[in-house]
C-alpha cells in the first residue's frame, strides 16, 4: 500500500477516535455536570485531527487522480461523526480491487508497460 494511504488511514481512524473523545466529553459538559475537562482535552485535538484528514484527503486525491465527486465525499465525511471510518473503508475496498485488477490470474502473463514508438 502507498505511504500515503496509510497515512491516510492512520489519520481517518485517529479523527473518529478523537469524535469519540470529545463527544464523551460534551456528555460529561452538557449532561454529566458541567465538568469541561473532556472538551478542553479532545476539542484541540480532534480540531488537528480534522485538518489532517482534510490534508490527507487532498493529497490522496491527488496522487491517486480520484474525481471531483470523490473528493467531495471524502471533505465531507470530515463533518459527521465517525463517517471517516466509512470513507476510509471505501477508499481501501476500491484500492484492493484496483491492485488485484493489475495482478495477472495464474497461468497469465503479467501486464507490461507498452510505450509508443
Amino acid at each position: 500500500m502507498p505511504l500515503d494511504l496509510k497515512i491516510f488511514r492512520v489519520v481517518a481512524i485517529a479523527e473518529a477516535c478523537s469524535w469519540a473523545g470529545l463527544l464523551i466529553g460534551m456528555y460529561f459538559k452538557y449532561l454529566g455536570g458541567g465538568n469541561d475537562i473532556g472538551v478542553a482535552i479532545f476539542g484541540p485535538i480532534h480540531g488537528a485531527l480534522f485538518m489532517a484528514y482534510l490534508l490527507a484527503v487532498l493529497v490522496s486525491a491527488r496522487l491517486h487522480s480520484w474525481p471531483l465527486k470523490e473528493l467531495l465525499i471524502g471533505g465531507i465525511c470530515s463533518v459527521p461523526p465517525f463517517a471517516t471510518l466509512w470513507f476510509d473503508h471505501r477508499v481501501m475496498k476500491r484500492f484492493r480491487a484496483q491492485r488485484d485488477a493489475d495482478v495477472p490470474a495464474p497461468g497469465e502473463e503479467p501486464k507490461r508497460a507498452t510505450a509508443d514508438v
